[in-house]
């Protein structure tokens, strides 16, 4: 276009497009296995054995063989495939230093712990770990596209780990992409975190961070709230976000219902945990990115060549991300309800500090203080009424970003996930769609009510041009989703965390 600005038209050779057929599917949240607590039969439920299933996944790689007629077929994997935010626990012995946080809620994201929860969950998912390797074997792609909960895929030890698991015939059968990927050379596939100031990576070419010493990956809010909150609330489900951000009136029946019974010091957890993600998440987030100036180009140019792109488009692409939310404490604060808990305590001690003066002024009895607390509840209570969560601004992110993600990698549709929504609609003249999730989310703690839809992109040969579908699969075979009609919900939508 000649009114593009420079950034957008840096000439480049024609792209290596691939398999005339794509696939894409997100959000697999592969984690550990964990056994059943007789004491807490409810706990962490969505990690049980029997609730755990790959099956559909097995069948959905049988079912892409048939949509393709045997065909080659690129199968990118877009982002959070595995949780390692989930891993609770520590190799025994350890031949590092683990502390009691790390056992009780997840190790840090250091190299060699990372390449633990690599191996841990590969080891518990075997019979899918060799059905993607059978996929290559067959002459098909599998590409990794790097989300917010598998940020750890940065480290080069991680990706070894994986890579022999799946053991790929041919090195170019299996490729990790830093962010995002062309496929096809008409569809940009990303995962949707860049568009989630909770969950965004501050810089995906330079993802690690100095802490005492040893480097580590920077982990966005979201991620810190997950593993130091969810992990030790286990009776809340992480893939839904539902199930901790509810309004009042749930919270006392779930109290009542689950807590009292298998976890009553739940809010002792959430009192001491809060403040740990505040703290962890403002001092990670505020900490300088490790960088190497002098790799700087090799580095853009490497994450080009498998996103199958151009170094200026990964430059664009990184500069389309959101503000992350750390740099603003105060709103962290709020997601967290601190700020609430804060004002409360404030409160207290004000009415305390009142009727203790009056009280020495007048001899006024302290039941003045019950008096002047109700007087001003109402406002704390309306101020506490205003209050509403900003993680649902990710939708309304990517409905003003997708025009420009098209015009920036030069496509015609741009395939994301993240947000569990499951939607096709057309935004600025680009063909938008999400894939859903395919993880454990319930949204009942016993794990009985599936939320959510499992559904994948699939992008096929149509004439002059490819042609893409979102297809939800119903364990054996799939259905097209229509696009939603302007100002209409998707069907199949599910409201869940990212």
């Amino acid at each position: 276009m000649a009114n593009d600005p420079p950034l957008y038209t840096e000439r480049r050779s024609a792209p290596r497009r691939g398999p005339a057929h794509t696939a894409v599917i997100s959000d697999l949240h592969l984690s550990d296995i964990e056994a059943p607590d007789p004491r807490r039969p409810a706990w962490r439920r969505y990690k049980h054995p029997d609730v755990v299933d790959d099956g559909p996944l097995l069948r959905l790689l049988l079912h892409l063989r048939d949509l393709s007629a045997g065909q080659p077929v690129e199968l990118v994997l877009a982002g959070d495939i595995f949780d390692f935010d989930t891993v609770v626990g520590a190799p025994a012995p350890a031949p590092y230093p683990v502390s009691w946080l790390e056992r009780c809620r997840g190790m840090v994201a250091e190299e060699e712990r990372s390449a633990w929860k690599m191996r841990r969950i590969l080891a518990d998912h075997p019979v899918l770990v060799a059905a993607l390797s059978q996929w290559m074997a067959d002459g098909h792609l599998l590409v990794f596209i790097i989300g917010n909960h598998d940020l750890e895929l940065h480290w080069p030890a991680v990706q070894a780990e994986l890579r022999a698991a799946l053991a790929p015939p041919r090195p170019e059968a299996l490729t990790v992409c830093e962010f995002f990927r062309i496929s096809g050379g008409d569809t940009l596939v990303m995962h949707g975190n860049q568009l989630d100031a909770y969950c965004v990576c501050h810089d995906p070419l330079h993802p690690f961070i100095e802490v005492k010493g040893k480097l580590r990956v920077r982990m966005p809010f979201g991620n810190i709230a997950g593993k130091m909150m969810l992990n030790g609330m286990g009776l809340f489900n992480p893939h839904v976000e539902d199930s901790f951000i509810r309004p009042f009136a749930d919270y006392v029946r779930f109290f009542f219902r689950y807590v009292a019974r298998q976890d009553p010091l739940l809010a002792f957890t959430w009192l001491w945990t809060a403040p740990l993600t505040l703290w962890v998440s403002v001092d990670e987030g505020l900490r300088p990115a490790e960088r190497d100036p002098g790799r700087l180009e090799e580095r853009v140019r490497d994450a080009a060549r498998r996103a199958r792109g151009t170094p200026a488009m990964v430059r664009a692409l990184r500069d389309v991300a959101v503000h992350p939310a750390v740099y603003s404490p105060l709103k962290v604060a709020r997601e967290l309800w601190l700020d609430r808990v804060g004002l409360l305590v404030l409160l207290v001690f004000v009415v305390f500090q009142l009727t203790t003066a009056l009280h020495m002024m007048s001899n006024l009895g302290y039941v003045w203080a019950v008096a002047l607390f109700l007087g001003l509840l109402p406002f704390y209570v309306a101020y506490a009424r205003s209050c509403r969560s900003d993680v649902g601004n990710t939708q309304a992110n990517i409905r003003r970003r997708v025009g420009e993600l098209g015009r920036i990698a030069r496509v015609t549709r741009v395939v994301m996930g993240h947000t569990h929504r499951a939607a096709v609609r057309r935004h600025d003249g680009v063909e938008f769609l999400n894939t859903g999730h395919w993880s454990p989310a319930y949204d009942d703690v016993e794990c009985t009510r599936k939320v959510g839809t499992n559904a994948f992109a699939w992008v096929r040969p149509g004439g002059e041009a490819r042609v893409a579908e979102l297809r939800v699969f119903d364990g054996e075979s799939s259905t097209q989703l229509l696009p939603a009609k302007p100002g209409e919900r998707a069907p199949g939508v599910a409201v869940t965390a990212a």
